[in-house]
């Protein structure tokens, strides 16, 4: 399997805290993937509206994460929800909420609660072994 499809059918992509709520105009998990120095990188990303406090997502995902083999990630600062499993980051990114505007557009989605947030899972992949891996996947 691809990076990108490794990333994108994650479990922790449909799971959420209660009364959160899939962003409008986000309803499918955001996928991408390039190439780096010879490296692979396939990423996905997934926002989320909640109301309630930032606290409150972070925890439901600490729980998470550990729950699902995640490891905190030691390079992250303190405050931020940062997990790393095998050769995967896992990331939670809160949003700055702001009220929406006649004109808005663009892929910022409309957050106007106090905890928006995204969350992004990169996976990397030595550039051989991804060469191996497409060389051997069924045609």
């Amino acid at each position: 399997m691809a990076p990108v499809e490794e990333v994108a059918v994650l479990d922790v992509f449909d799971s959420r805290p209660g009364g959160a709520t899939v962003a409008k105009g986000f309803e499918e998990v955001d996928v991408g993937c390039w190439a780096d120095s010879g490296d692979v990188v396939g990423c996905a990303e997934r926002t989320y509206a909640f109301p309630g406090p930032r606290a409150d997502v972070a925890a439901y995902y600490r729980t998470v994460a550990l729950r699902h083999g995640w490891s905190p990630d030691a390079e992250a600062p303190p405050a931020e929800v940062w997990f790393v499993k095998e050769t995967m980051s896992l990331r939670i990114a809160f949003l700055i909420p702001e009220l929406p505007t006649e004109d808005a557009h663009g892929s910022r989605p409309d957050v106007t609660t106090d905890a928006g947030y995204s969350i992004s899972v990169t996976s990397y992949v030595d550039g051989a072994l991804a060469s191996e891996r497409q060389d051997s996947s069924p045609a």
